[in-house]
């Protein structure tokens, strides 16, 4: 078996600085499985057990008091992932505890990254896993699940640790060269974002008000007829999503909408180091723009920013990015000021996670869904819209916070974005 190796002490690499934003303010992510059937709490506690033991940064806390930090460190009187039993009284409880568990901190004493909570009723359970955002992404919360699951039900099996690393450095390939030139590109745009956030707004127009999440989800032939059209329409379900939310925002807030969406990218697609199952929590992002007056119908434009998606991705950068990127530490707290301020020129953060690779079936119980991801940004604009899909249904989380968008708007624009779809959908079936 592999032997894991943890650095003792290992500074927070840019976009996981970025997340953990600072010792005071929470930054969590929570991802939920609804399951039918019996849980055994002394299975759910030895999987816990073999998941901390088998990643690395279950194994560490973050000490930002010395100097140069925040850091990782390895915490060898690390507690156990706890677990937090409540009674379970409608479908809806989860979203309840996801509410209360964005605004939880992890600072107890030798408490480590990660936590779950498991609401339980007669036969049917909801799982939540909660972990701070500077040490995941999407694919590590898909893979703390599906080993969680696996485990409850096949409790013999066994996890095999992996390393981890202590710089960029050693994620990059060996092709990759740091070259003057690349270096001297990269202390000049520390420069350059030093310059720029100096004379960019760093305090909050308003007071910070509250956050909230909508969470709703397709049916299966809901799912079915928007993958089938997008294919037909030669596009994908991605850009249909985008222009969808992108004309609700307009129909909904009018002058205020951007017609722009950040879509994140998968990291693992460009650097083979970082595993599916790795944690990890830096995403590489594309910007897509609609032209908000243009005269094009719907899938025209759909298909034009499938395009356009391809092209920038296809022209990421990725392990010059994540290099590059750590010349920025001497700029981090304005970055954080800045996003914390801003309106930004976006209208929604989009991340799609796609199917979702968790099995429906075990043993003792079944999967009957996976909820998409919430989670709660302190930044000015904090829209963000999740989607991932699991037993052919297409499951949404739309979050914002009422003092940039109000519930109301949200709701509105949920409404609206469906209805672009779906009443494109009717009109050319009877086409």
């Amino acid at each position: 078996m592999e032997q894991n190796y943890i650095p003792m002490k290992r500074k927070l690499i840019i976009g996981e600085r970025i997340m953990y934003v600072d010792a005071l303010t929470p930054v969590n992510v929570v991802f939920t499985a609804k399951i039918s059937g019996t849980i055994d709490p002394d299975n759910l506690r030895a999987a816990l057990l073999k998941i901390q033991k088998k990643h690395p940064l279950l194994q560490m806390s973050i000490d930002e008091k010395q100097k140069g930090g925040p850091y990782f460190l390895l915490n060898e009187n690390i507690k156990e992932i706890p677990v937090r039993l409540a009674g379970r009284e409608s479908d809806e409880d989860w979203l309840t505890e996801s509410r209360l568990e964005w605004n939880k901190l992890f600072d107890g004493k030798d408490e480590p990254l990660a936590r779950v909570v498991w609401l339980e009723s007669a036969g049917v359970s909801e799982l939540l896993w909660v972990l701070p955002h500077c040490i995941c992404d999407g694919t590590t919360l898909v893979a703390l699940m599906e080993e969680t699951l696996s485990l409850l039900d096949k409790p013999d099996t066994e996890l095999v640790p992996y390393t981890t690393f202590n710089t960029v450095k050693e994620l990059l390939s060996p092709s990759f060269s740091a070259s003057s030139a690349k270096i001297f590109k990269a202390r000049m745009f520390s420069l350059l974002g030093n310059v720029f956030f100096y004379f960019k707004p760093s305090r909050r127009k308003v007071a910070a008000g509250n956050n909230y999440v909508l969470h709703w989800r397709l049916s299966k032939e809901e799912t079915t007829k928007l993958i089938e059209i997008s294919k037909t329409e030669k596009t994908t379900v991605h850009a249909t999503l985008c222009v969808a939310f992108m004309k609700a925002f307009q129909q909904v807030i009018g002058e205020r909408a951007h017609g722009k969406v950040i879509c994140p990218v998968d990291i693992r697609r460009f650097i083979p180091r970082i595993k599916n199952d790795t944690m990890f929590a830096f995403a590489p992002i594309v910007e897509l723009e609609m032209d908000m007056k243009a005269d094009t119908d719907f899938w025209t434009r759909a298909r034009v920013l499938k395009s356009d998606l391809t092209t920038k991705v296809g022209a990421l950068k990725v392990e010059e990015l994540l290099w590059m990127s750590e010349y920025f530490h001497a700029v981090v707290h304005k970055m954080i000021r800045f996003l914390k301020a801003t309106d930004g020129t976006h209208d929604v953060t989009l991340s799609n996670m796609g199917k979702l690779r968790i099995p429906e079936v075990y043993g003792t119980f079944v999967v009957d869904h996976i909820c998409s991801p919430t989670v709660a940004f302190p930044w000015r604009n904090p829209n963000t819209l999740v989607t991932s899909t699991f037993k052919d249904q297409m499951d949404f989380t739309l979050q914002s916070n009422d003092t940039f968008l109000s519930e109301e708007e949200a709701a509105r624009i949920k409404t609206e974005a469906m209805n672009l779809i779906f009443d494109d959908l009717k009109q050319l079936s009877v086409a």
